[in-house]
């Protein structure tokens, strides 16, 4: 026999009796005003695959109904008589709430209005900013150092003086993972003189632009991105040897001050050459290898890039690094005209002047606490140089420095160091 395909339809017999239940649906319905928690139903445990879907409905909405008795009877099939008296009963409490949101929606409407108008304003912000930012892609930091100092033995006596150095670094990266920096600089400091003829050149922080002082200029411009996961290319325009090794071994000082005592111990060796040049370094394990060429002259269509008047350096350095230690050996092929800063006036003229290409040689290494206190960081380095000069055969380098973190006050620094440099004809 074939069930009714709609049960909406009823024969005039099964109206009438169904419309005899009509009070107790009634009451059925009614019934759901008394429940406000699942407990009041003593036929359902939390065990029952439903109850917490029941538990709900009826703190969210109260729209579940019981049977006069007090139980649930979760078994027991519903009339559509019963389903529809449910239904009706959570639409009134639909309506209840929709009504107390519209009243409280009406008593707040100043408050909602101002809001909204406070919201809106933000989003016309945001937009503007967004559409005027420098980039999406590029960070802007500075760094401004500012000296008061002079040196006793100055020939013309002691004249104190007041010069700043001005560093904008824009690091921009269009994949996440490759740099793309480019430094401008400026500065007021006398490069002509030095330390030891009464200026203060040999600070790591003295610059000044060829065109003089007060004048902006690209100091560096290189891109530098990954090749696979443990190599990494360099190329530039104008960028630095340091820029293109992998692990610098040295945590002295911080904030660095004299470049004998930057440069690891070994001045020649960590020449700071600028200018064109390429690199490429591998990392794997706390291991790295870098390999690098600066030439100094390598912009210039008179030197070329890799003639012998390049004023060019070749660098390797093998190094093995942690987090709070590493150590690194570096050979440096340094040809003629290569400034070397941090050395003496007579290593330098050798140098730079009396057209002597030298081999550099430096060892150096450093150790640093993993919490500031006490005990202070420990940085040493060695090096050894041989040129193909007649007054200058070989030359020696080493530096000491000790360096306390966050002294008296986070932030602060406190360090002592002494590196001299000998000459062994």
């Amino acid at each position: 026999m074939a069930a009714p395909a709609v049960l909406g339809l009823l024969t005039p017999n099964a109206a009438a009796a169904a419309e005899l239940k009509l009070e107790r649906v009634n009451h059925y319905a009614r019934s759901h005003e008394q429940v406000t928690s699942i407990s009041q139903f003593t036929d359902l445990r939390p065990s029952d695959w439903a109850y917490q879907a029941l538990a709900n409905l009826i703190e969210r909405y109260g729209c579940v109904a019981g049977y006069p008795n007090v139980t649930f009877r979760g078994g027991q099939a519903m009339t559509r008589f019963e389903a529809a008296a449910l239904l009706n009963a959570c639409l009134d409490r639909v309506t209840d709430v929709t009504d107390t949101l519209k009243r409280l929606m009406a008593e707040f409407e100043k408050e909602l209005a101002i809001l909204k108008g406070r919201v809106d304003g933000l989003d016309a912000k945001a937009g503007e900013l967004e559409a005027s930012q420098f980039s999406t892609t590029t960070k802007l930091s500075g760094l401004a150092t500012f000296v008061v100092g002079g040196v006793s033995n100055n020939p013309a006596g002691e004249q104190v003086t007041f010069n700043y150095d001005l560093q904008l670094n824009l690091d921009t990266s269009f994949t996440g993972k490759d740099l793309l920096r480019t430094v401008l600089r400026a500065g007021n400091f006398d490069g002509d003189r030095n330390a030891f003829g009464g200026g203060l050149s040999t600070l790591e922080i003295a610059f000044q632009e060829e065109g003089g002082p007060d004048v902006v200029g690209i100091d560096k411009l290189f891109y530098q991105f990954p090749l696979g996961s443990q190599f990494t290319a360099t190329i530039g325009g104008r960028v630095g040897q340091e820029d293109m090794l992998a692990l610098w071994p040295s945590a002295y000082p911080s904030d660095t001050i004299l470049n004998l005592l930057t440069l690891n111990g070994a001045p020649l060796a960590y020449n700071q050459n600028l200018g064109p040049g390429v690199g490429l370094w591998w990392q794997q394990n706390g291991w790295s290898v870098s390999a690098n060429y600066v030439a100094a002259n390598g912009a210039d269509s008179s030197q070329g890039l890799f003639s012998s008047t390049s004023t060019g350096t070749s660098t390797v350095q093998l190094g093995y690094g942690q987090e709070n230690w590493g150590l690194a050996a570096i050979y440096s092929y340094v040809e003629a005209g290569v400034g070397v800063p941090g050395a003496t006036p007579f290593i330098t003229t050798q140098i730079e002047e009396n057209d002597d290409n030298t081999n550099a040689f430096g060892i150096s290494g450093f150790w640093q606490p993993a919490k500031s206190g006490w005990i202070p960081s420990l940085s040493a380095g060695y090096g050894v140089n041989g040129s193909s000069g007649s007054d200058l055969r070989t030359s020696q380098s080493w530096m000491v420095g000790l360096q306390w973190s966050d002294v008296l006050a986070e932030g602060n620094s406190f360090g002592m160091g002494v590196g001299p440099i000998n000459s062994v004809p």
